[in-house]
């Protein structure tokens, strides 16, 4: 899961943020401290077994997006257009441009397929004492689970 959290990162640093928004930071882990606007790969959940043989296992991977506060209108702005189902700095279309081809593995071989399933939790976080106007994006992983 590791390979498939950075790729995923990697895939979100390619966003084109709002004008005056600043640059999107991205990890494939959780930070010690956010830079906002800051994009990172959370925990997940992992079913085995989803075929017979160890051939199909799948994932539910949680990031989240996190914006600073500075100015609530303006951060929340930012937010709905990185949660946006499309343009620019939509991540949802930039992530799955990491999909590759109909019939191609994703994320360079990472994974079988993923897809940007949803969003949740559109609120105040607090991450090490500071606050930010964030929410979660849920990705579905599906791969052999004999690699």
């Amino acid at each position: 899961m590791a390979a498939i959290r950075e790729a995923i990162a990697a895939a979100a640093r390619t966003v084109v943020l709002p004008a005056g928004a600043g640059k999107l930071t991205c990890y494939g882990y959780t930070p010690d401290s956010v830079p906002a606007p800051c994009f990172f790969a959370g925990e997940f959940t992992l079913e085995f077994d989803k075929a017979m043989r160890r051939a199909l296992d799948e994932a539910e991977l949680t990031c989240r997006v996190l914006v600073g506060r500075a100015d609530d209108v303006s951060a929340q702005r930012t937010l709905d257009a990185l949660l946006a189902g499309s343009g620019p700095a939509s991540l949802k279309t930039t992530i799955e441009a990491a999909r590759g081809e109909p019939g191609q593995p994703a994320l360079g071989g990472l994974c079988d397929d993923f897809h940007v399933t949803r969003v949740q939790g559109y609120r105040w976080y607090e991450h090490q004492g500071t606050q930010y106007v964030g929410a979660e994006l849920i990705i579905r992983i599906i791969g052999d689970g004999r690699s």
